[in-house]
């Protein structure tokens, strides 16, 4: 793009681009899977990209729950980076992805029951407010 031809700013010196197009180019897939060579599906590294230590320390408490897996752990690549490396080692022949899926299925039931909880506790404030109001 030349400079100065884009709409966004007057001394624009070309090195933005419209948002439509940054995203068609540049989209990344959420989830990654890594699995190093010669191992099977019991020990595999899930990246996450747009994540950070609120979904990485909630996820392995739930996949730690799990007596089938061996080890479960994160870390955050680098403090500028929003992605994290999610590690699962399962005993046996049970895939890596099973406790994984089942982590992300029971942490979302979790939030749901604190949402629906916080959601019933507000309908029930706000009913007791009405009433001294009256």
């Amino acid at each position: 793009m030349p400079a100065g031809s884009c709409s966004f700013s007057r001394g624009c010196d070309g090195s933005c681009r419209p948002a439509r197009m940054a995203e068609s180019s540049e989209r990344k897939a959420a989830l990654e899977m890594v699995q190093a060579d010669g191992t099977d599906g019991n020990c595999v590294t899930f990246v996450m990209h747009d994540e950070d230590h609120t979904l990485g320390n909630s996820l392995r408490y739930m996949v730690m729950k799990n007596p089938d897996v061996e080890f479960c752990g994160y870390c955050i690549t680098h403090p500028s980076e929003s992605k994290i490396n999610f590690r699962i080692q399962t005993r046996g022949s049970l895939p890596a992805v099973e406790p994984f899926r089942k982590g992300l299925n029971d942490l979302m039931g979790v939030c749901q029951h604190v949402l629906d909880t916080f959601e019933k506790s507000m309908r029930k404030y706000r009913a007791q407010r009405e009433e001294e109001m009256q």
